[in-house]
């Protein structure tokens, strides 16, 4: 009798992970359907904030090219010679900043060709070109 109990005693060799691998999809799906909503967003009133400066600084830097082809970095009139030279600094200062160019449609396409070639002499690759949204 204690020899048969042993033999129906067996030591497991190997762990099914079947049920691992469903749990970590379950979660990865979870985790894609979460992202995608705050991505997206959901518009709120927000409150107020104190009169206190932010610390975070934002990275992201915008070109603006006018209707009569002034041409602003953020909210500063530059000539294209400034905008190179500024662009090169903050270069300097993080490799991998963004850039976005906002054109008026109305702007000539040469002008927006010379800062697209500004911006290759400086190998600035996270570029975009903003758009608005065709209203039918």
């Amino acid at each position: 009798m204690r020899q048969r109990i042993r033999e129906e005693v067996k030591a497991f060799d190997e762990i099914n992970v079947t049920p691992l691998l469903d749990l970590a999809w379950t979660l990865l799906v979870v985790f894609i359907i979460t992202v995608t909503a705050a991505v997206q967003g959901i518009k709120v009133n927000l409150p107020k904030a104190s009169a206190a400066a932010s610390e975070v600084k934002p990275t992201t830097k915008a070109i603006t090219i006018a209707a009569e082809g002034r041409i602003f970095l953020d909210t500063y009139p530059v000539t294209l010679q400034e905008l190179e030279d500024r662009l090169r600094q903050f270069k300097a200062a993080d490799p991998n900043f963004p850039v976005v160019i906002k054109g008026d449609e109305k702007v000539f396409y040469r002008s927006v060709i010379e800062v697209l070639d500004i911006l290759a002499r400086l190998e600035i690759s996270q570029l975009g070109l903003v758009t608005q949204k065709l209203v039918k």
